[in-house]
C-alpha cells in the first residue's frame, strides 16, 4: 500500500494514526508494544521515529511505501 505524505517526514506514531490503525495518538504506545513495526527492515519500538519519503514500513505482515504528496493532489 502506498501512503502519501506532505512535508519532509512524519513520526511512525503519526503514520499509524493516518492509516487508521489507531483512533488517537494516546493509543500508540500500546500499539507499538503489541505489534512488530519495521522501517527499511529495522525493527523499531519508539513512536517518535521519523518516516521519510522513500521508506518502506512493515507493520506486522502489511507493507507500506511512503511517497511524497504532490501539491496538486
Amino acid at each position: 500500500m502506498t501512503i502519501l505524505i506532505k512535508g519532509e517526514f512524519l513520526t511512525i506514531g503519526q503514520l499509524i494514526k493516518k492509516i487508521k490503525l489507531i483512533d488517537s495518538g494516546g493509543q500508540i504506545k500500546q500499539f507499538m508494544q503489541s505489534h512488530q513495526v519495521k522501517i527499511n527492515g529495522k525493527l523499531i519500538n519508539t513512536r517518535n521515529t521519523k518516516v521519510r519519503v522513500g521508506d518502506t514500513i512493515w507493520i506486522d505482515d502489511q507493507l507500506y511505501t511512503i511517497k511524497a504528496q504532490n501539491n496538486e493532489e
